[in-house]
């Protein structure tokens, strides 16, 4: 299936969500087509983690790097469990604490390990370290909130589709700047019409799915920020070019699951193609 460029959109169920919202975030939102293309029905939830770029003080250069890498990673690990949460709205499982072990525990130390991470860079520079251990530990957004993400030094880095946080460009407005050089990936926003009830959890798992791309993709080009590789062309081969047949797929997941309830099946081809911010 071929597909071509234009912006990525947000699916409320009820719209990422980023990742948003949490798609980005899985919990995402359908509201109605005339708002960002979601129509109304059960949504799933979304973690709910404080953000950390808005807290730090003000970023050394020397540091600006790996805070950066930092940052995309608490980023990217919120796309994971809301795509987790996603999938779980579609087929529950465990009892009553399964969430608070499987998915906010874990969440806890692996943030803990990031946090510490970003004080370090902090230190090793001679810079004061800043404390960042109030921010580890998440809970959960109500169905349908997008998780709010860190976002990139320059903008919004993810929940583009409704479940990883924050309609597109919370993210990099309310958190403070990082100073640094790391890119973002710019995909074009996913708007669906109404999505039928019976479709909608599969649509927001895929929405989640996509969001998660984006957070992996946008932890790459953190990484690259500070280790360079490769030639000119690395990114479009080593990043954009997988992410576009991710999102292919994904895409085609989302039209037969309309098509599968004996809906039209809406032709997203156009949305595959992501450029750089």
């Amino acid at each position: 299936m071929t597909r071509g460029t234009r912006r990525t959109a947000v699916l409320k169920v009820g719209g990422v969500g980023v990742l948003a919202a949490l798609l980005f975030a899985g919990g995402l939102q359908l509201a109605s087509a005339g708002e960002n293309g979601r129509p109304a029905t059960t949504a799933a939830q979304t973690v709910n983690c404080p953000t950390v770029r808005d807290k730090l003080p003000a970023v050394p250069a020397a540091a600006s790097a790996q805070v950066e890498r930092e940052l995309a990673n608490l980023d990217q690990e919120i796309a994971r469990q809301n795509e987790r949460l996603a999938r779980l709205a579609v087929r529950p499982e465990g009892g009553p604490n399964f969430v608070n072990n499987a998915i906010l525990g874990p969440l806890r130390s692996k943030r803990i390990a990031v946090l510490d991470r970003i004080e370090i860079a902090f230190n090793r520079i001679g810079a004061q370290r800043p404390d960042l251990d109030a921010l580890a530990t998440c809970s959960l957004n109500a169905p349908g909130v997008p998780s709010a993400v860190n976002g990139g030094a320059q903008g919004g880095t993810g929940g583009q589709n409704g479940d990883v946080g924050g309609q597109n460009g919370d993210a990099g407005g309310q958190n403070g700047d990082a100073g640094g050089a790391a890119r973002t990936v710019d995909c074009p926003r996913v708007t669906l019409p109404d999505v039928p009830a019976a479709a909608a959890a599969q649509v927001q798992a895929e929405l989640a799915t996509l969001d998660k791309q984006i957070a992996e993709a946008n932890a790459r080009l953190a990484r690259l920020a500070v280790r360079p590789e490769g030639g000119p062309a690395f990114i479009d081969n080593a990043v954009l070019g997988p992410l576009r047949s991710k999102r292919v797929a994904a895409l085609d997941r989302i039209e037969i699951a309309f098509n599968r309830v004996g809906a039209q099946r809406p032709d997203l081809d156009a949305l595959a193609t992501c450029g750089l911010d």
